[in-house]
């Protein structure tokens, strides 16, 4: 019998529905937008193409000028500074605190923990806007129980991105609990004996063992949890609309203004563009802080 496909171009027939369906609706829609980044395209030019200009790269000079950008890329990376690595050492410690051998309850916990990883984010920012609000909210009651004044927390501008982190956090981190999790049970018990044979006490395992053997684990958590929060975006669109005094406005609401609420589309595929050059680059840093590691 003859055979009609080597093992190799039977892979590339199955393969090929989903590498069309890529090709299509991402790299296409991708490379579209890159070519938009050095045009003027308008809402006016979305009726009549001809009207659309070659600016080259005017739409990333004006970047440069635009203090609003700034701004935005600014609020952008403390988000991710101080979100991002702390949401990395609750899910480490959620990890480790279920993972042990004295926990109890473990399904019930990994469940309660990750249920905000699969809640719409849009009801959790609802709910987290009467939490934080200023006078019946949860928090400002508790507050006001030990005598403290009530917080402004989504109308100050000093705590209206320190409000969003801590909801980001707790919205996150269960996703990234459970890679712990699977990372922690991959690490074989007898270094952890050998551990304590050599007289190590928990600290010493904990930073002799365990960190190094997530070294893999972590990396890849900062990365998908470095990418995930450089798009902020559902959370101050829903709770302050990037204010106040643009002290949430980040790159992606930005972009999002720009681009569909005053139809600058060229504009805004600039700032696109922007953005995955510096989740780009911060990808690379940590690949080769990793391997230097």
């Amino acid at each position: 019998m003859v055979r009609l496909f080597t093992r190799d171009s039977a892979a590339f027939v199955f393969l090929a529905p989903a590498l069309s369906a890529i090709f299509v609706f991402f790299f296409i829609p991708v490379f579209a937008s890159f070519l938009i980044g050095f045009t003027d395209l308008d809402i006016y030019a979305l009726g009549d193409l001809s009207k659309v200009r070659f600016v080259g790269i005017e739409n990333y000079a004006r970047l440069l000028k635009d203090p609003l950008f700034w701004q935005a890329l600014f609020n952008t990376f403390y988000f991710v500074i101080v979100a991002a690595p702390l949401s990395i050492a609750v899910s480490l410690g959620a990890a480790l605190a279920l993972n042990s051998k004295l926990a109890m309850f473990k399904p019930i916990f990994r469940l309660t923990f990750f249920m905000p990883v699969v809640t719409t984010l849009v009801a959790i920012a609802i709910v987290w806007r009467f939490i934080y609000h200023p006078n019946f909210g949860v928090i400002n009651y508790f507050l006001g129980l030990i005598g403290l004044h009530p917080i402004d927390w989504l109308g100050d501008p000093n705590w209206a991105m320190p409000a969003i982190i801590l909801m980001a956090v707790w919205k996150n981190f269960g996703y990234n609990m459970i890679i712990f999790i699977a990372g922690l049970q991959s690490i074989p018990e007898y270094l952890y004996e050998a551990a304590v044979i050599e007289g190590a006490n928990g600290w010493q395992q904990f930073k002799s063992v365990t960190l190094p053997m997530l070294a893999p684990t972590t990396l890849f958590v900062s990365i998908i949890t470095m990418i995930g929060f450089f798009q902020l975006f559902a959370e101050p669109y829903i709770m302050t609309q990037g204010g106040p005094l643009n002290k949430t406005l980040s790159i992606v609401l930005y972009m999002y203004n720009e681009g569909f609420r005053w139809w600058n589309m060229g504009y805004s595929a600039a700032i696109a563009f922007v953005l995955f050059f510096i989740i780009f680059t911060g990808t690379i840093v940590q690949l080769k802080l990793q391997n230097k590691g």
